[in-house]
């Protein structure tokens, strides 16, 4: 099974160009699973309505057959209260020792970034739907997208620092601490709870992270998506998410006597190109789609997009792309440093940002900031520079002589 991220700039087309991409697979013979969060639901005026009865596409996820495809929307507000309800169930002691009274299903209102944490739940349990050759994914705007990718191991990160496993081994002095101290230790359930969600988060994290796993990214070419592109494309080179592609949307054609038409079809051409060869795209394809000259409705407007045949993956020479590998390169002899190669193409030196913290490294790169453990020979060292050039960031470590092997 395939499965492919679609996102871009606000305003892109990125839900218009999933569903057309779902629709172009399905016709080339391919069972499609296609997913959204939008609470809008703008697929069901682009595929068409339903053609069947809802089925169950994977555990826990619902489809409606449509268009040949089948489409899941993800409910974000019911995810957030069966979550919170069971929640409270399984840490009903603890409130009860505190004195709360538990939130009812019918009170509760989804709070701010319930949508994020609901469509990866949807991501990971399509990806294990059975008998389904691609599924297709219709991500939120870019920034935020690449904010949710990120999520599961950021948070995997934050519960291993805030209630690290090891200390689970320490359960049965728990009752005897909590004599000696006079304050409840934490209960055995917010272990389990943790450990539960780190295996959650870990098998989304290996979705995300998967070599069937692609991203394409959707714009309209011109000077606002170019700016927004190449900030989107920074954060995901940090995340180490690597782009299969990128849609040329709503493309207007060339030779118009209208010179309002023919200006906006060159300034077009120009980004389309320039995405093609720039230092941060040049290695994905620029898959052009048409401008219908209205907001496609239906299947059929689908099929008419120029281009459609070329969003099924695979086709116009588009790879799955790896997941670059951040190397350690050993210099000692020549310089007696050991250099960490991050490459984050199209980044600027103004962009970037690195401070070492006992055994990792906090890097920002424009808006985003990701924190890595270091490698364990870099563990022994010490930060001794960073320089940027063709794309790539290398910092330079200095081995430590206290932490450093002695050579006989």
């Amino acid at each position: 099974m395939h499965t492919l991220l679609i996102t871009g700039p606000g305003g892109a087309g990125r839900t218009t160009v999933a569903a057309a991409t779902a629709v172009a697979a399905a016709r080339a013979g391919q069972r499609v699973l296609l997913l959204s969060g939008d609470p809008g639901d703008p697929l069901a005026a682009l595929v068409g309505e339903p053609a069947g009865r809802p089925v169950e596409a994977a555990p826990g996820l619902t489809a409606v057959p449509a268009a040949g495809v089948l489409v899941a929307r993800v409910d974000s507000g019911e995810e957030f209260r069966e979550e919170l309800v069971a929640l409270q169930e399984r840490g009903s002691a603890l409130l009860g020792m505190v004195g709360a009274r538990p939130l009812g299903a019918e009170e509760l209102t989804e709070l701010p970034g319930a949508e994020q944490f609901a469509l990866l739940r949807a991501l990971r349990r399509a990806a294990a739907a059975p008998g389904i050759d691609l599924v297709v994914v219709d991500m939120p705007p870019l920034h935020q997208a690449v904010a949710t990718l990120a999520l599961p191991a950021q948070l995997r990160r934050y519960l291993a620092r805030l209630l690290p496993a090891e200390r689970q081994a320490a359960r049965a002095l728990r009752p005897v601490l909590a004599q000696l101290a006079g304050v409840p230790m934490p209960a055995q359930w917010l272990y389990e709870a943790a450990a539960r969600w780190d295996e959650e988060l870990a098998a989304v994290q290996a979705v995300v992270e998967a070599g069937t796993t692609s991203l394409r990214l959707v714009a309209e070419p011109g000077p606002g998506a170019d700016a927004a592109l190449r900030t989107g494309l920074l954060g995901l080179a940090l995340e180490q998410l690597p782009v299969g592609a990128i849609v040329a949307n709503r493309m207007v054609p060339q030779g118009s006597p209208d010179p309002w038409l023919a200006g906006l079809a060159a300034q077009q051409e120009k980004y389309a190109a320039q995405w093609a060869g720039t230092e941060s795209t040049k290695d994905m394809p620029v898959l052009p789609l048409g401008h219908l000259g209205r907001d496609p409705l239906g299947p059929e407007d689908l099929a008419r997009l120029t281009g459609a045949e070329g969003l099924v993956p695979g086709a116009a020479g588009e790879a799955a792309p790896a997941r670059s590998a951040w190397v350690v390169e050993d210099r000692l002899a020549e310089d007696g440093v050991l250099v960490w190669v991050v490459p984050l193409p199209g980044a600027h030196k103004r962009d970037l940002d690195l401070v070492r913290r006992g055994d990792e490294l906090l890097l920002a790169a424009g808006p985003y900031r990701r924190i890595v453990p270091l490698p364990s020979a870099l563990r022994r060292c010490t930060v001794s520079g960073a320089a940027l050039a063709d794309g790539e960031l290398r910092i330079r470590f200095t081995p430590d002589p206290g932490l450093w092997p002695r050579r006989p």
